[in-house]
């Protein structure tokens, strides 16, 4: 029987601000079942829409701010091994694949509610990220911003959506 691997394919946004001359990352903190950990805003490719249409909505859903894709900073692959959710005996294997993105913050949406399990967004320096190791829900929060703060930046061309992935 041959087994077909499907990586589960995700977003993230990495976005800077600097605040008194101080550069900062807008991160989310929230619930998973390994205790409260930070991340950047993210989450999973729905069906129907682009890689940038996500990293738009999951950014807007879990900080409430607006975000406008302007530049790749990479594209990452993980594997993420635990026992399995279920109480069963076993272990989850999932891979992930991320295409992490850079751009524009607009709008903060005050009072709007944030996604399920996400507690709040917050901002902190590059320092203090890298102090915090313990509490990063994947190594690939740290792998992005060193690789934004480097200066890695590909264009969005480099990303294509064909027109049959919104007639779902």
């Amino acid at each position: 029987m041959i087994r077909h691997f499907k990586p589960s394919v995700t977003v993230a946004a990495v976005i800077a601000k600097t605040f008194d001359g101080v550069e900062k990352f807008l991160l989310v903190e929230e619930h998973t079942r390994d205790g409260l950990k930070l991340n950047n805003p993210a989450g999973h490719l729905d069906a129907g829409e682009s890689l940038l249409q996500a990293c738009a909505r999951e950014t807007l859903e879990e900080t409430a701010y607006a975000f406008t894709p302007l530049a790749v900073v990479g594209v990452y692959m993980s594997r993420f091994q635990r026992a399995s959710a279920d109480g069963a005996a076993g272990v989850e294997d999932i891979t992930y694949l991320r295409f992490a993105f850079c751009g524009e913050l607009g709008a903060h949406a005050e009072g709007q509610a944030l996604d399920d399990g996400i507690v709040r967004a917050l901002w902190l320096t590059a320092d203090e990220i890298r102090a915090s190791t313990e509490r990063h829900r994947s190594p690939l929060l740290l792998k992005c911003m060193e690789d934004y703060l480097a200066g890695q930046r590909f264009p969005l061309s480099m990303v294509t959506t064909d027109a049959s992935v919104f007639a779902i």
